[in-house]
Formats: C-alpha cells, sequence, structure tokens
C-alpha cells in the first residue's frame, strides 16, 4: 500500500469540538489573534502614550495593567473538592479583568474592558475602519458567532461554538488551497441551522481549493458530500471494510448491489431534493 498525491497537501488541520482553551483567560479574542491589534490602539491612545503604557499594559496575562487579585481572569475559582469547581466574579475588579489605571484609558470613548464585552457584531461596527481587525471580526460574524462576546470565557462555549472559533481563524487566513482539514462527526450537539451553517463553511474552504475530509453519520452532510467512502457493513467487529464509495447519487443507484444501509436511507433525501429542484425551475 501506498499513500499517492501528498504533493497536493501542504498542511493537515484537525478541526475538532475540543474546547479553545480550559481557563476562563481563554476566548475568541485571544485564540483568533484579535487581542494583539486590539492593544495596539489601545497603547497608541493619547493618554496611554502620556502615562507610558506600551501593549503589554493591555494585557490580562501579564503584570502592570491587570487586576492581581484574580490575576487577570475576572474570575475567583472556588474549589468544591467532590464537586466541579464554581468561578465567581472578582470581587476587585468586579469581573472587568483589568485594573482602575488601565480602564482609565479609552479609545473610541470605550475601555479595553468594555470593547472585550462587545458581541462580535458590535464589534464589526465598532473596529469597521481597522482593517485587520474588521477582517477576521467579520469571519467571525459569517459563521453565526455574531452573538458571542470578544472576551466571554472559552469555558462558556458549546463544542459547536469553539468549533466555528476555529473555522473562522482558518478561513481568515491567506491560505495555499493546498490544505487538508479533517473533522470527527462535527454536527454532534448542533442544532440543524448551525448544521448549515457549518456546511456553508466546508464549502468554502473546498471552494478555496483545500479538501476537507468528514467522518460523519448525518445524512444532511452525506448527501451533499463530493466522494462518499461507506464502511461497513455492519457496526463494530462486523465492519471496517469498504462496501462502497462513489458520489451520493451513485452510491444510491448501485445500493441493490452494494447493501449499502446509507445509500437506503439517501434515496429519498436525494429524491425530495430532486423534486425541489424542479418545482423551483
Amino acid at each position: 500500500d501506498r499513500l499517492e498525491g501528498l504533493e497536493h497537501i501542504d498542511r493537515l488541520i484537525n478541526v475538532d469540538q475540543s474546547p479553545i482553551g480550559r481557563t476562563p483567560r481563554s476566548n475568541p479574542a485571544t485564540y483568533t489573534g484579535l487581542l494583539t491589534p486590539i492593544r495596539e490602539l489601545f497603547a497608541e491612545t493619547i493618554m496611554a502614550r502620556e502615562r507610558g503604557y506600551d501593549t503589554g499594559r493591555f494585557s490580562f496575562n501579564t503584570k502592570g495593567g491587570r487586576c492581581e487579585a484574580c490575576q487577570g481572569d475576572g474570575l475567583i475559582k472556588v474549589e468544591m473538592h467532590f464537586l466541579p469547581d464554581l468561578y465567581v466574579p472578582c470581587d476587585i475588579c468586579k469581573g472587568l479583568r483589568y485594573n482602575r489605571e488601565t480602564l482609565d484609558v479609552r479609545y473610541r470613548g470605550k475601555t479595553i474592558a468594555e470593547v472585550l464585552d462587545l458581541t462580535i457584531e458590535e464589534a464589526c461596527s465598532f473596529f469597521s475602519a481597522i482593517p485587520n481587525v474588521a477582517r477576521r471580526l467579520e469571519t467571525l460574524n459569517e459563521v453565526g458567532l455574531g452573538y458571542v462576546r470578544l472576551g466571554q470565557s472559552a469555558t462558556t462555549l458549546s463544542g459547536g461554538e469553539a468549533q466555528r472559533v476555529k473555522l473562522a481563524c482558518e478561513l481568515s487566513k491567506r491560505g495555499t488551497g493546498k490544505t487538508l482539514y479533517v473533522l470527527d462527526e462535527p454536527t454532534t450537539g448542533l442544532h440543524f441551522h448551525d448544521t448549515a451553517v457549518l456546511l456553508d463553511l466546508l464549502r468554502r474552504l473546498t471552494d478555496a481549493g483545500n479538501t476537507v475530509l468528514v467522518i460523519e453519520h448525518n445524512l444532511d452532510v452525506i448527501k451533499v458530500c463530493d466522494w462518499l467512502i461507506d464502511i461497513g457493513p455492519e457496526g463494530g467487529q462486523a465492519g471496517g471494510q469498504i462496501i462502497a464509495q462513489g458520489s451520493p447519487e451513485s452510491l444510491v443507484q448501485k445500493a441493490g448491489q452494494s447493501g449499502s444501509y446509507t445509500a437506503r436511507f439517501l434515496q429519498p433525501m436525494l429524491s425530495a431534493a430532486r423534486a425541489t429542484e424542479s418545482l423551483g425551475q
């Protein structure tokens, strides 16, 4: 056996539903790199320059500008021993992460804490004149995360939301069109509307020349794939063999020969899709 076509791949990215961070300090702004140019904007304000504040002053990960009581988390962890730990707002900074002197500095009337409290949709408007910030924000908004706050703790994001943050991060990069993305059951726990958003994102990746490999049981995903590999004939020890492969339409046509369960359930969905298309015409 051998692997062919590696010359067409320059990167391999596994996009799963694991958290983008496991502490309150991790958030969409830090994961996507948005916080760096935002901190630079605050460091360029008149008050920041008068006080000698650099970009590090507006980081909640280092000493200087952060609240030392909570070390920039905005939350205090309460150990519950035999129960999961609890996080409560810091009594000193009231959950704002920064000390009072840092919060004196404002950019377009807002403190760094107020900016991090903006939803992504609100931030798109607020930073519309800053190209390197606006571009990433617009991508996050396009993937259906407009309601999420820039500084929202990663621990409060669902698996589907974390996955979309990762995909948005990839979409905002200037790629080579030679990336292989691997997703293992990405629709697990997603509402059907979120599944539709996910499919649109994956199509954008393939339209850019990339390859997306999805391990999935959801027929809404299976029916729109370009090439389907059906593993079976059963599950577990009774499976593991390639029993059919090709476009969804070709699998349905050969369902009688292959004995594919997937093809059997795909048939009514594809028939309904064709009927809808004919009505639209």
